[in-house]
């Protein structure tokens, strides 16, 4: 049943959705509102020196294949995806340094410095997570939830319970893990969803099996080669894909979407309307005369975003070999920084700071002798009608100033190039909520850890992908995201050709 689709936003689930629903045989066309695909993947260069400004780490690198295998293709022939050791290089301020690798024994050194009772009980930890990750893989991974009644016809009452339901991640981790800087550390690998380890649910400890088990990965010539890939595969596939064209408005008859309208006042229509820009945005903004649109986006308000961030892209003409490719300065607590910005929704006055170097492994993104910095440091998401404007230059000078004391010695002086990214500019670009980075938050108390279902309650042919529906933030997230709503999309059409036969 060949249907026309109509995709608004060229992120990755915009893209992957494209894909998925161009190889199932729809007619598929991709409306982006910038200058280039890829929505926050996608990069910047000056002076030599070339940046990913969004996602800088690639995990699950399954999901890519998995999306260009159902297109009948192999990612491998498009990119080279390279493993990344060490993972990360930590920073304490009280002068502990901790490696983080997936070559377990010397994982087992690393922590043994710093505990060696965590030693003794850290393979009984990675079983834990490994276990999460399986569960996992039966239902988050392999359908588009809508909620708990779809989880648990996915799921014995056993293997629920196994997933720790009334525990968050925090507690967790201090079941296993008793020192100090180790229970910051795999703490913040929920920061990978933009999420809080003292809200998130228990069974997101996955994340660490994630990274130590099956690896993290960068690809070569940089991240934004993913999102060039599969424009290739969307060419091969005669899909077309339009650039610098802004959807002003999603067009509807009754509880119909039948098109979009395009800032130049030109309509499209189509049997079917995928908004890559985020739901409670879309309802507010392209859906704002539909006399349902209001209470549509009131009824998400449980879904509050994730982190924002302040993102500096510097171009350093030296090299700083104490550092590898991806680094974390801690704070020195995080359950007061993730307090500050979770809780009483404030700037961090001591951030955990992550400083990515690409040309550590792929010289091709800096000038010879020189290395290129993405510093991101998290804030809070902005709120309604608030503008990040006043604390750019405090905030800045608090972030270089902390790298400079923590081993980026006269950093500031071998600053050659620079470009800066506030939550303002985030909001602009890419439209999410709050200027959000990695879409909704995931709060056991608030939402159940759930995200947006990805079919319209109000609309009986619109569905969104991205970092705010099913299954959540970051690339293989957000890339499967549009691979599971193609499903269900692909579902819908059966039911309807049924009901009609």
């Amino acid at each position: 049943m060949k249907k026309k689709v109509l995709v608004v936003g060229g992120g990755l689930g915009g893209l992957s959705a494209a894909l998925r629903l161009a190889a199932d045989g729809h007619e598929v066309t991709v409306l982006e509102k910038n200058e280039r695909i890829g929505g926050k993947l996608n990069q910047r260069s000056g002076k030599g020196y070339t940046f990913d400004t969004g996602p800088s780490i690639l995990t699950m690198p399954w999901v890519l294949e998995q999306l260009f295998e159902s297109a009948g293709k192999n990612i491998h022939d498009y990119i080279n995806i390279q493993r990344i050791e060490p993972q990360w290089r930590t920073f304490f301020e009280d002068g502990t340094v901790i490696d983080v690798t997936s070559d377990l024994p010397e994982m087992l050194k690393e922590i043994s410095k710093v505990n060696p009772q965590d030693a003794a009980s850290f393979f009984k930890y990675l079983d834990y997570c490994s276990q999460m990750y399986e569960l996992s893989m039966k239902s988050f991974y392999k359908k588009s939830l809508s909620g708990l009644n779809d989880l648990r016809t996915l799921h014995s009452f056993k293997e629920l319970l196994a997933m720790d339901p009334v525990k968050s991640m925090d507690q967790a981790t201090k079941k296993f893990i008793k020192d100090k800087h180790l229970q910051q550390l795999f703490n913040f690998f929920i920061m990978y969803i933009g999420s809080s380890p003292y809200q998130a649910p228990a069974v997101l400890s996955q994340l660490i099996h994630v990274q130590l088990g099956l690896g993290i990965y960068y690809v070569e010539g940089g991240m934004y080669k993913i999102a060039e890939s599969i424009l290739s595969v969307l060419n091969e596939y005669n899909v077309d894909v339009r650039t610098n064209q802004r959807v002003v408005g999603i067009l509807t008859e009754g509880n119909t979407a039948k098109g979009v309208k395009l800032e130049n006042g030109e309509e499209l229509y189509a049997d079917i309307v995928v908004s890559n820009l985020e739901a409670i945005p879309a309802y507010k903004t392209l859906l704002s005369n539909h006399p349902q649109a209001k209470k549509a986006a009131d009824d998400l308000s449980k879904y509050e975003p994730t982190v924002s961030g302040l993102v500096l892209l510097l171009g350093v003409d030296k090299k700083y070999d104490e550092f590898a490719h991806h680094n974390f300065f801690f704070s020195q607590s995080g359950e007061r920084e993730f307090d500050q910005i979770f809780n009483t929704g404030i700037l961090a006055d001591d951030p955990t700071v992550y400083v990515g170097i690409s040309s550590k492994t792929d010289p091709t993104q800096a000038p010879e002798g020189k290395d290129n910095w993405f510093v991101l440091t998290h804030v809070p998401p902005l709120k309604e009608g608030e503008t990040w404007e006043s604390n750019l230059e405090s905030y800045r000078e608090l972030v270089l100033n902390k790298l400079e004391r923590m081993g980026a010695k006269d950093l500031r002086q071998h600053v050659e190039w620079d470009y800066t990214f506030t939550p303002d500019t985030l909001k602009e670009l890419y439209g999410p909520n709050g200027g959000s980075i990695y879409g909704i938050r995931t709060d056991r108390k608030m939402n159940g850890g759930f995200k947006i279902p990805s079919r319209s309650n109000q609309f009986n042919n619109l569905y969104f992908v991205g970092g705010s529906t099913h299954p959540g933030g970051g690339v293989p997230m957000v890339t499967l995201s549009g691979q599971l709503t193609a499903d269900l999309i692909g579902e819908d059409l059966k039911n309807v050709s049924k009901e009609i036969g």
